[in-house]
C-alpha cells in the first residue's frame, strides 16, 4: 500500500501531498483574504508541506503564508527557496548564486517567515557562473549555524545532484516532473535510490486540462476527476515522490489532497504507465 508520509533527510516528516503557494494573490484586499483562507485550509486538511520561494512576489508570498499561518503547526513544514535575483523593471530575473547574494536571501526569508531556522531550504536555480562548492557552502554554513534544517535543490540533472551531494548532504530535489512529462526519469530514480525526497513541481498540469482517453476511463472507474488521478499516479510512482500542486481555489484544494485516499490498481498503473508523454522541451 502506497505510503501517506515521508521524512524529508530522515527527520521531517510529512504527508506526502503537499502545497505549491505559488498561485496565491498577494495584493490587499478580497484577493488576499481569500489566498490566507486557502493557505489555512490546507493545514486544516492535513496538509505538512508548504512550498514558497522569494520569486514568488518577490518575498509578498513568504510574508503572507506568514500572516496566515504564524505561529506556524509543530508538524509544518514551509520549505522555500533563494538564488533568483529580482529584476528591474523590464528584465528578466536571473539567477544568482554568489556567497553574499545567498546569505542576504536566507536572513531575508528568515525574516519575512518570522523564523529562526527555516526546516527546508532550497536552491531555485544553480549559478552556472558561480562555483557549484561556494554556492552549496554558503548553505551549508548556515546549517552549522543552525538556521537551516535541510538543503534542497531544483532543476537538476543527475550530474548536478551528484555533484551537489559531494558538498552538503541534500534533502530534496524540485523538478518539473507529471504523468504527462516525464522528462526527468533519470533524476527521480537516482533520488528513489538516495533516499532524497522529489517534489515534482507542475504535477497535475497538463494532465488535468488536456486528459487522454487512457487518464480519463481510469478516472471514470475511481469516480475521481483527472487531477486526481495525476496525483496518484505520482504517488503511485515512487514512495519518495512529494507532489505539491498549487492553487487558489479551496474546491481544488480539497480535491488535490482527498487525491491521496485513492489506490491504482495494478492494471490501472500499467495503463497509465503506457500513456506517452509529450515530448521533452
Amino acid at each position: 500500500m502506497t505510503s501517506s508520509n515521508f521524512r524529508i533527510g530522515g527527520e521531517i516528516d510529512v504527508r506526502r501531498i503537499g502545497f505549491g503557494a505559488m498561485r496565491l494573490p498577494t495584493e490587499a484586499g478580497a484577493a488576499r483574504e481569500a489566498s490566507v483562507a486557502v493557505a489555512r485550509r490546507a493545514v486544516e486538511l492535513g496538509v505538512t508541506l508548504i512550498d514558497t520561494a522569494y520569486m514568488y512576489g518577490w518575498g509578498a508570498n513568504e510574508e503572507l503564508l506568514a500572516e496566515a499561518l504564524h505561529p506556524y503547526p509543530d508538524d509544518l513544514l514551509i520549505a522555500t527557496k533563494v538564488a533568483i535575483e529580482r529584476p528591474a523593471p523590464g528584465e528578466e530575473a536571473q539567477v544568482n548564486g554568489r556567497p553574499e547574494f545567498l546569505r542576504e536571501q536566507v536572513e531575508q526569508a528568515l525574516r519575512r517567515l518570522r523564523v529562526e531556522r527555516i526546516g527546508l531550504l532550497q536552491m531555485h536555480r544553480l549559478d552556472p557562473k558561480v562555483p557549484l562548492a561556494d554556492q552549496l557552502g554558503t548553505l551549508r554554513e548556515f546549517q552549522l549555524a543552525g538556521k537551516i534544517g535541510h538543503v534542497g535543490l531544483s532543476e537538476v540533472t543527475v550530474d548536478e545532484l551528484d555533484e551537489a551531494r559531494r558538498t552538503v548532504d541534500v534533502a530534496s530535489v524540485q523538478n518539473r516532473y507529471s504523468l504527462l512529462d516525464r522528462e526527468h526519469e533519470a533524476v527521480l530514480d537516482a533520488c528513489e535510490e538516495a533516499g532524497i525526497a522529489f517534489l515534482p513541481w507542475r504535477p497535475v498540469h497538463p494532465a488535468a486540462s488536456t486528459a487522454t482517453a487512457g487518464i480519463a476511463a481510469v478516472a471514470a472507474e475511481l469516480d475521481a476527476t483527472p487531477a486526481q488521478i495525476a496525483l496518484a499516479w505520482l504517488l503511485d510512482r515512487s514512495p519518495v515522490v512529494l507532489p505539491i500542486p498549487g492553487t487558489a481555489s479551496l474546491d481544488h484544494l480539497a480535491e488535490n489532497v482527498a487525491a491521496a485516499e485513492l489506490r491504482l490498481s495494478a492494471d490501472q498503473r500499467e495503463r497509465l504507465d503506457r500513456i506517452t508523454p509529450a515530448p521533452a522541451g
